[in-house]
């Protein structure tokens, strides 16, 4: 088998537009949730959320380009960019060598809500737009992007609700291994609108620590009482790595393990044989134990049951080695379908820089989280191998191990 490693990172995200912010943000343990007063006018329980910014693409894009584009293929537009330059990777590059778009996205909601809107004041169709039907079809992120880019390679959109952006690189590896592709753009999209998140509102999903913005996404934490949605997007380049060698690329790190599992349940309760069976598959994937992970970030979203049900999962695996476990969201909200990809952004950063981020807001973990060794405030700590947990709706279950190089 080939072996995969990553050669560029990019990301735009409420604790920061750029990897530099983001590192800053993840070392100081800095909170990007805020409050949207749109979403108390419409009707929300919860206005919390992650407070991303949109990025200025006039100048940049053309305008139709721009018109093709949905908020969350924006986001993904400025984080490719990023990736790609980070990666060395220039528009001649890609126009003569083929590359492959694999990106997670499970919704475009606002662009489908507009359209209708639309459709009943105007009872015209034509009304719409060249670009609403680019802007509302799932894939979205990767027929935009595939355009842009001017990428020949596999392009394919991962819907598998928050664990769409992990899939996407464990996929992505599987693709370089077996010597399909050199090298595939792989991330997560989330929009993070006011339109895309009221159904999920409506389950009573969100906290309403509303008083509290930046202490109320509380993974593992006792007194949690719900997650707080975000968004953004976060790219990163797969490369094989002999490739990536022979261009001279930087190497973040290598994907050694990929493990996936459903939990065949209930819609949307977890389960810790399912989170247990995934981080299993992505162990043997590697060829490791669990004693030699250096570190988990967790998927843990601040919900009362997800958390119980993986840290569960994770001190049945890794308990008796008191393996370091944080989850990032505490900072971040839960960043949905970008999540998954996010979050290697952020395991490799702490690789790279050689510190643990901290799981903020943890004041006293709950009954079964105890038992798990919780980093709550800022580790520095040389990491070689670390493990990413991402869950979804549906019991779609994704494990990824990256070793540093």
């Amino acid at each position: 088998m080939k072996r995969v490693v990553i050669t560029g990172i990019g990301i735009h995200s409420c604790i920061g537009t750029n990897v530099e912010e983001v590192r800053e943000s993840l070392y100081a343990g800095k909170c990007g949730i805020g409050i949207d007063p749109a979403r108390t006018e419409y009707g929300y329980r919860s206005p919390l959320t992650g407070i991303v910014p949109r990025p200025e693409l006039k100048g940049t894009l053309s305008r139709r380009q721009r018109i093709c584009l949905p908020e969350e293929g924006e986001y993904a537009y400025v984080a490719t960019e990023q990736a790609l330059k980070d990666a060395g990777i220039d528009m001649d590059y890609l126009e003569n060598n083929e590359t492959g778009i694999l990106y997670g996205n499970d919704s475009s909601s606002k662009a489908v809500i507009e359209s209708h809107e639309i459709c009943v004041e105007k009872k015209d169709t034509t009304l719409l737009g060249s670009g609403a039907i680019f802007q509302s079809m799932n894939s979205t992120v990767t027929m935009n992007l595939s355009t842009i880019f001017k990428l020949r390679g596999i392009n394919m959109t991962i819907s598998a609700a928050c664990s769409s952006g992990s899939h996407t690189i464990g996929l992505g590896t599987m693709f370089i291994r077996l010597g399909l592709q050199d090298m595939i753009v792989c991330g997560g999209a989330q929009e993070t609108n006011y339109l895309s998140m009221a159904s999920f509102d409506g389950l009573n999903a969100f906290s309403t620590r509303v008083d509290e913005p930046l202490k109320s996404s509380r993974p593992f934490d006792k007194n949690r009482d719900g997650l707080v949605p975000s968004g953004g997007a976060a790219t990163l380049i797969l490369e094989e790595y002999e490739h990536a060698m022979k261009r001279g690329a930087t190497i973040y790190g290598e994907i050694i393990g990929y493990g996936f599992s459903s939990n065949g349940a209930h819609i949307s309760q977890p389960s810790d044989r399912g989170s247990a069976m995934a981080m299993e598959r992505a162990l043997a994937d590697a060829g490791l134990k669990p004693s030699d992970i250096d570190y988990i970030n967790a998927h843990a979203t601040s919900t009362v049951i997800g958390d119980s049900y993986e840290a569960m999962a994770i001190d049945r695996l890794f308990g008796a080695y008191k393996t370091p476990v944080s989850s990032t969201k505490g900072m971040t909200g839960h960043e949905c379908w970008m999540a998954g990809a996010s979050e290697i952004v952020y395991t490799l950063l702490m690789m790279k820089h050689s510190f643990i981020a901290p799981n903020i807001n943890l004041e006293e973990p709950d009954d079964i989280s105890k038992n798990l060794n919780i980093i709550a405030k800022t580790l520095d700590k040389k990491l070689d191998i670390c493990l990413s947990n991402s869950f979804g709706f549906g019991g779609t279950n994704s494990a990824l191990i990256l070793k540093k190089i």
